[in-house]
C-alpha cells in the first residue's frame, strides 16, 4: 500500500548543518596540509545551498590553484553529505600559515616567521605581507571562464552606509511626523514648521542658502567620483590562467618580495622598492662589485619575483643602482693591494627600463 505524498513527510537541512559540513570539508581539502575555515556562511533555499568560505591556507602554495581545489572539494563533499545542490559562491583567503621546515618556491623568498603555523601579521616583520594580501573569489556564473578584472573595485561601504543613514533618518522623521498628524491628529512638529518658515524667508541669493547648496554640490561630486573610480589602489590584480578565479595581492607584499630578492644579490646594500599599477621602481645601493653586473642581477631577481606573482599586466621595471660612499671599483687579480676607497662627487643612477 503506497503512502500518500502528503503523509510522507519532508527532510529539511538547516543552514547550521550545511555550515558545519562545509567547515569540516574545508579542513579535508588538502591531505597532509592544514586548512582552517575561519568564516563560513550558508543559506539553504529549497534544494539549493549557497555557501561562502574564508580559509587559512598553508604557505608556500599557489593561491589560485589551491583555492580552486578547496572550492571543488567543499562543493562535492557538502553536496554528497547533504543531498543539496551546493553553490560555493566565494572563497576568501584570509591568512597564510607557514609550517616548520618548508621552503619557498622559485621567485618567492621565504618569509621570516618566529614559529611554526604562525599567520601573517604586519607586526612580525617589516617585509611581511598583511593578512588580507591574497584574495580569491569565485566567478559570477558556474559555466565558462572569464578573465581577471583590470582593477579591483571597492564596495564603498562607508560612503554608502553614511548616505543610507542620512536618508533613512531624514525621510523617516518626515514620514513619522506626517503619520502623527494624519492618524493621531497631532500638530506638526516644531522642527518641520520651523524649517518651512525659514525656507519661505530666504531666497536663492541668501548667503546661508548658497553655502548649503555648495555643500550639497560638493557632496554630490564626491559621491560621483566614488561611483566612477575603482578605488582599492593598494591591490594589484593577478592572473590565474586556466581557472575561473580572481586573485589580487597587496602592493606592499609584492614590494617586500622584490626587496628581499634584490637584497640577496651580492654587493647590494640598502634597497627601496615602489610598486605601482604599471611600473615597478627598484633603487639599490651598491657596496662592492661591478655596477653593470649588479644591475643585471638586480633586474633578473626583480623579474623572477614578478613572474612568481603573475600580475595581470606585466609592469615596466626600472632599475636604479647607485654606488655607496665606500664602494671601490673592482680591480684585476694581478694588481697590488687595494687602494683607498673612492668616493665619487656625483654618481648618476644606472637605469634599466623594460
Amino acid at each position: 500500500m503506497s503512502v500518500p505524498a502528503a503523509r510522507r513527510g519532508t527532510t529539511t537541512v538547516s543552514d547550521k548543518a550545511v555550515r558545519r559540513i562545509a567547515e569540516r570539508a574545508a579542513s579535508e581539502a588538502l591531505p597532509g596540509r592544514p586548512v582552517t575555515a575561519s568564516r563560513v556562511s550558508a543559506a539553504v533555499h529549497g534544494r539549493r545551498a549557497d555557501v561562502a568560505l574564508g580559509v587559512s591556507l598553508p604557505y608556500p602554495l599557489p593561491v589560485a590553484e589551491t583555492g580552486r581545489e578547496v572550492r571543488r572539494h567543499v562543493s562535492e563533499r557538502t553536496r554528497e553529505l547533504t543531498g543539496l545542490d551546493v553553490s560555493l559562491r566565494r572563497i576568501s583567503v584570509d591568512t597564510l600559515t607557514v609550517p616548520s621546515g618548508t621552503t619557498a618556491p622559485d621567485g618567492m623568498p621565504p618569509l621570516p616567521m618566529p614559529s611554526a603555523s604562525t599567520p601573517f601579521s604586519p607586526a612580525l616583520s617589516a617585509s611581511t605581507p598583511s593578512v588580507s594580501t591574497p584574495s580569491v573569489s569565485a566567478p559570477r556564473s558556474e559555466g565558462g571562464e572569464r578573465r581577471a578584472p583590470r582593477r579591483r573595485w571597492s564596495r564603498r561601504r562607508v560612503p554608502m552606509t553614511a548616505v543610507m543613514l542620512m536618508g533613512a533618518v531624514s525621510f523617516g522623521a518626515v514620514a513619522l511626523d506626517m503619520i502623527r498628524v494624519r492618524v493621531a491628529h497631532r500638530p506638526a512638529a516644531a522642527w518641520r514648521t520651523g524649517t518651512l518658515n525659514w525656507l519661505t524667508g530666504h531666497g536663492p541669493g541668501d548667503t546661508q542658502v548658497v553655502l548649503a547648496g555648495g555643500g550639497l554640490a560638493l557632496l554630490g561630486l564626491w559621491l560621483t567620483v566614488l561611483a566612477v573610480t575603482p578605488g582599492r589602489r593598494r591591490l594589484l590584480t593577478l592572473s590565474a590562467p586556466g581557472t575561473s578565479l580572481d586573485a589580487a595581492a597587496d602592493r606592499s607584499a609584492v614590494a617586500a618580495s622584490v626587496r628581499d630578492a634584490v637584497a640577496d644579490v651580492p654587493g647590494i646594500g640598502p634597497v627601496a622598492v615602489r610598486v605601482r599599477r604599471r611600473r615597478v621602481v627598484v633603487r639599490a645601493g651598491l657596496a662592492f662589485g661591478d655596477r653593470d653586473t649588479a644591475r643585471d642581477e638586480v633586474a633578473a631577481a626583480t623579474r623572477r619575483v614578478l613572474g612568481g606573482w603573475r600580475p595581470r599586466h606585466a609592469p615596466r621595471v626600472r632599475i636604479m643602482v647607485r654606488t655607496e660612499p665606500l664602494w671601490r671599483p673592482p680591480r684585476p687579480e694581478a694588481e697590488g693591494p687595494p687602494t683607498a676607497p673612492v668616493t665619487p662627487a656625483h654618481t648618476p643612477g644606472e637605469e634599466d627600463e623594460g
